[in-house]
């Protein structure tokens, strides 16, 4: 039955080598065989693992390097003056962290659609779907800025001091190019992974974050420039970034799947939007969770202690996180494209391989923290208290580091399958109607302090990863191949269907 089945996708009659052996995503590869066998899991383990690995090191690189600009822009703040440093620490980690996360969220969507559609070969629906999402997110950019032009009022109502809400005000201005940055970046990003060109994207931030270096030491140290030279350098940098990505992408480089700019793009917005929003929702509940923790815990007694030893662990927490953040870009890539090829055991397959390899690094990286317990907390605080409380909250980070190096993998398998709705009510659920009220019972009113409230934040996240689990066990991943085809043609991919690969067009017998 299965090879009547694979013969029927494969046209050739000549016996072919599985391209399951390299690296690089084939559409016209067959489903794996069924694993019967721990030598068959094995050799489809390694298999998988070079895919997985092929888009997630780059993948993770390009998250650091992206990552690590604001935190250069703080480094050298710090040298400038401290209200510099606490001006450009507001304005990166509320006001941009708050719209970075709705434009990764929204951007997103574009995992789901061009991942499916270049596993079902519909290539030059990628460019299109590229500049729908352009055209969305720059149009969300527009209401966002709204948030920058008024930042210095909106810090001073969340309590912060008149000195850094006028400095990050002033900051927030100078920094609106960055926002429509982020509305390109994220759709040339998912554009390029789900082509697993990740390599040409890890170049590019890496000579950004070189270049964004030398510079912020030149203007904002050597030619005094301050928080004028900060603003220049960081706009700059993601703004080269953008123009880089896109050379590369008009010079040719990605044949059918850039065809030129098309009306097309205006085409089912509404949908389209809906799918973006649903992503982005999605996302921003996760990262507004964690925020909420950092806010919570400046409510307690000792609140000084308590923020200054939960923001070391979510510090550590955030770094760790890029590296559960490449595996997601991998995971998600790996089964849209394999769900858009109509390989349902392939897609389930790339799944257990993500899961296995991301708890394992979870695990690794948790026992190095609870070894070095009493050591690491010596590098981030000369504060004697805010080390013992950061030696204590040790065991809980590395719980959380296991869960949220799965976490994210499971929410990658989400996007690349179009769950974006479903997990957005589930978050909601677990996140918001058991974690937050459990947290504040268990640190205030039974007393526990910041242990309480992270420990029953925590627990929303451990349900919200078991229903994940329990959603992915459940999936029927044939029905899900054919409701990838069905998105595929309602998104436009069907009208130039025709003279493409059959694959996505046959149906499971």
């Amino acid at each position: 039955m299965e090879e009547n089945i694979n013969s029927q996708r494969e046209p050739l009659l000549t016996p072919q080598p599985r391209p399951q052996d390299a690296a690089v995503f084939t559409a016209q590869s067959d489903d794996i065989p069924p694993i019967t066998g721990a030598g068959d899991f094995g050799r489809e383990f390694v298999i998988e693992s070079k895919k997985l690995w092929y888009l997630a090191g780059p993948a993770i690189f390009t998250s650091i390097c992206q990552y690590s600009l604001g935190a250069v822009t703080q480094l050298f703040a710090g040298h400038v003056s401290t209200i510099a440093l606490a001006a450009v620490s507001v304005e990166n980690s509320v006001i941009a962290g708050f719209c970075l996360g709705i434009t990764v969220g929204m951007g997103s969507a574009l995992e789901t659609l061009c991942g499916q559609a270049y596993g079902a070969g519909q290539l030059n629906m990628l460019g299109i779907y590229m500049q729908r999402s352009w055209v969305i997110l720059n149009a969300t950019a527009i209401l966002l800025s709204l948030l920058y032009i008024f930042a210095e009022p909106i810090l001073k109502l969340m309590g912060q001091t008149k000195a850094i809400s006028e400095a990050a005000g002033q900051l927030a201005l100078w920094m609106i190019p960055q926002l429509f940055a982020y509305a390109m970046n994220f759709p040339i990003q998912k554009f390029l992974q789900a082509q697993s060109k990740i390599m040409a994207m890890a170049w590019i931030a890496a000579a950004a974050l070189v270049l964004h270096t030398v510079f912020s030491w030149l203007l904002m140290l050597e030619f005094g420039w301050g928080l004028v030279g900060a603003a220049v350098v960081l706009n700059s940098a993601w703004w080269f970034m953008i123009l880089a990505q896109l050379v590369y992408i008009f010079s040719g480089t990605c044949d059918e799947a850039w065809s030129g700019f098309s009306f097309k793009a205006f085409h089912n917005l509404w949908g389209f939007v809906r799918l973006s929003l649903a992503s982005a929702v999605m996302l921003c509940l996760e990262v507004w969770y964690y925020m909420a923790l950092i806010l919570f815990a400046g409510y307690l007694k000792n609140a000084e202690v308590s923020v200054d030893a939960l923001s070391i662990c979510m510090n550590i927490l955030g770094w760790t996180i890029m590296v559960s953040f490449g595996m997601n870009a991998a995971v998600s890539v790996r089964v849209s494209n394999e769900l858009g090829a109509s390989h349902p055991r392939t897609a389930r397959f790339s799944l257990v391989v993500a899961v296995i390899t991301s708890t394992l690094i979870g695990l690794l990286l948790s026992m190095v923290l609870i070894i070095f317990r009493k050591q690491y907390p010596v590098l981030f605080s000369n504060d004697e208290k805010v080390r013992e409380m950061v030696v204590e909250l040790t065991p809980m980070l590395a719980l959380c580091i296991v869960i949220n190096n799965v976490q994210p993998v499971l929410s990658g398998v989400a996007v690349g399958a179009g769950w974006q709705t479903a997990v957005a009510y589930v978050n909601i659920a677990c996140y918001y109607l058991l974690g937050v009220p459990l947290g504040l019972i268990i640190g205030y009113k039974l007393d526990f302090g910041v242990l309480g409230i992270w420990s029953g934040m925590l627990s929303g996240t451990i349900l919200q990863t078991c229903v994940l689990f329990f959603m992915v066990y459940k999936t029927d991943w044939k029905k899900e191949a054919s409701l990838a085809e069905d998105r595929i043609k309602k998104w436009g991919g069907h009208e130039d269907s025709k003279g493409h690969h059959h694959i996505g067009n046959d149906q499971e017998t």
